[in-house]
């Protein structure tokens, strides 16, 4: 019989039984405007400076297309990194509550820093001389000003997405006690609705701001958003129910290593059946699987009497693990080729600075007034992946089950799979569109003006934008989905976190990769692929190159899926097919 969600490790303590009368008083469906709204205005208000970052950066700061990617993708990857260590902290240390109070109060600090180099023209370089076109480059002070504001950002803000969603299903764990079955299901379903439309206002509204009315207004209006976000999240105190942080996951994880190291002298027989492994009360894991072995020394009883205390529990938790731990270790490492092949199609996503100069250069009216901010094109990814998951539950599979006359269904790793096709054939468009609009710049006369508008819509930027969205979405929910349900219950926090983690290594490696390409193709006299004069560049050739990664990376996800095997549930699916 399974224990209670309580003496999971890595979870907090959730029986209300545990709770004092007081506690059980609180919590339910009044907390979720507090939290969700501190949620939705803290992503609109970082997601809008993103778009137009590398304008301010090159326009302002005076740096090269490298450097201000550069500057980009590492912030990127600490805020995509920043949720793992904030989980941590959370359930270790510091509770959910007062991880997304002091990230709320974090992330003002740096969004009201980063506000002073739009304001205070000391903060950074002056204007360029224009009848000598002379350019000065940051300070050094400066450059620490821009990029440590950036990084309190960051922070701040990795820490309220690693705790958020979870501290809202704590305040409605009474309300499915009390029968409210659904409460659960309607808060996920609200939460990434209005994550979503978070993103929309961002890319449409916020961006709108700051490339009509300034930097100051327009790096203020988010600043003004983040207020909110904090004030609203501390009027919410008197009616929280926060639980108390107990043992991490992650803990027990790095605990499995240690041990299996320390004990590396034991031997090990799968025919010995007098070997003693140390195990969870009620765990229904009798003996660790042969996967691995190596880490089942780490489970080893070797003297009951000095390894164990009266209550069964081991004495040194860093010497002598659970079987439940060491499985727990193998199923994360055992999807480490997959989640791999998932980085991949990162380094596709995170390219977000060429877009908008690609975007600039283009004819961008709507009617003979309106033009869309080169900022707002990512608005077209969002709209693609909400229109994909609409399509998918609504269209496609009931059209595919009458079609086949038996219920449709695409398994994980084959939508994952569909995802890093639909990427590599984005970053292919991709290629293609800019190598028309280069060749379209150049007869027009602008090879030295990066800025000039060519008589090219950019309504061929969609098709890009929204293979980008399809492939996002069939692959970030297949992963999300597929470690969930692959992954223990015990391991849901680590689950969730593993395609955050893998964006974050995704923006590192996009940058490595970015500034060795550079390094390659930049010659004397001659411009590199990724000049700031997108004209003078070849982007084409750098995407066509990321082209090549992804094909790799496709026939690398195959090989991976098949070695994996089936995933829990199918080995039923395909047993009852082969029964006549």
């Amino acid at each position: 019989m399974e224990k209670n969600s309580s003496t999971e490790k890595g979870e907090m303590v959730e029986e209300p039984l545990l709770l004092h009368n007081s506690e059980t008083q609180k919590g339910g469906l009044r907390t979720l405007p507090f939290i969700l709204g501190n949620a939705v205005l803290m992503n609109a208000a970082t997601a809008a400076l993103t778009p137009n970052m590398i304008l301010y950066l090159m326009n302002e700061y005076h740096m090269d297309m490298t450097t201000g990617s550069n500057i980009i993708y590492i912030w990127s990857a600490v805020t995509n990194i920043a949720p793992v260590v904030g989980a941590f902290m959370a359930d270790s240390f510091v509770g959910r509550f007062q991880t997304i109070g002091l990230g709320s109060v974090v992330t003002l600090v740096g969004m009201f820093l980063f506000w002073l180099t739009s304001v205070i023209p000391q903060a950074r370089p002056p204007p360029c001389v224009d009848s000598n076109n002379i350019c000065r480059s940051a300070e050094m002070f400066q450059l620490f000003f821009l990029c440590f504001s950036l990084g309190i950002v960051a922070i701040g803000a990795g820490t309220i997405k690693s705790s958020s969603l979870a501290f809202g299903s704590d305040q409605l764990k009474q309300e499915v006690y009390q029968g409210n079955a659904r409460a659960m299901e309607r808060y996920f379903s609200w939460y990434y609705a209005l994550y979503a439309l978070s993103l929309v206002v961002a890319l449409t509204c916020l961006v709108y701001i700051q490339v009509n009315m300034g930097w100051a207004l327009g790096f203020g209006a988010p600043v003004l958003l983040m207020l909110f976000a904090t004030v609203l999240i501390y009027l919410g105190t008197p009616f929280y129910v926060k639980l108390k942080p107990k043992s991490s996951l992650i803990t027990g994880l790095f605990q499995v290593v240690v041990a299996a190291y320390r004990n590396r002298c034991l031997r090990l027989s799968s025919e010995s059946a007098d070997i003693l492994y140390h195990r969870n009360k009620g765990s229904t894991i009798v003996r660790p699987s042969e996967k691995l072995r190596f880490l089942n020394k780490a489970c080893i009883v070797q003297d009951p009497q000095l390894d164990l205390s009266p209550d069964g529990e081991a004495t040194d938790p860093w010497r002598l693990c659970t079987v439940d731990q060491v499985e727990e270790l193998k199923a994360l490492l055992k999807v480490v080729p997959i989640w791999l092949t998932g980085v991949v199609l990162a380094i596709n996503i995170s390219q977000s600075s060429f877009p908008v100069l690609q975007a600039k250069t283009m004819d961008r009216h709507i009617g003979s007034t309106f033009e869309i901010p080169a900022g707002s094109f990512g608005i077209f990814i969002v709209i693609s992946g909400i229109l994909w998951i609409v399509l998918y539950d609504c269209l496609i599979l009931p059209v595919a089950s009458k079609l086949t006359g038996k219920p449709v269904h695409f398994s994980t790793k084959q939508r994952m799979g569909f995802g890093l096709v639909l990427s590599f054939l984005s970053v292919l468009v991709v290629a293609v569109v800019e190598g028309v609009r280069r060749s379209i710049a150049i007869k027009q006369g602008h090879s030295d003006d990066p800025e000039g508008v060519i008589p090219m819509s950019a309504a061929w930027l969609l098709p890009q934008n929204c293979l980008t969205g399809f492939a996002e979405a069939l692959n970030a929910i297949g992963q999300n989905e597929f470690y969930i349900s692959e992954f223990p219950r015990s391991m849901s926090s680590i689950a969730a976190s593993l395609i955050g983690f893998g964006m974050g290594v995704g923006n590192l490696l996009a940058s490595f990769l970015m500034n060795t390409i550079n390094d390659l193709t930049k010659g004397e006299g001659q411009e590199s692929w990724i000049s700031s004069n997108i004209n003078k560049g070849h982007y084409d050739c750098y995407y066509m190159v990321l082209a090549g990664f992804s094909l790799v990376n496709m026939l690398c996800y195959i090989v991976c899926s098949r070695a994996y095997g089936p995933c829990k549930g199918e080995e039923e699916e395909v047993m009852e097919e082969e029964d006549p």
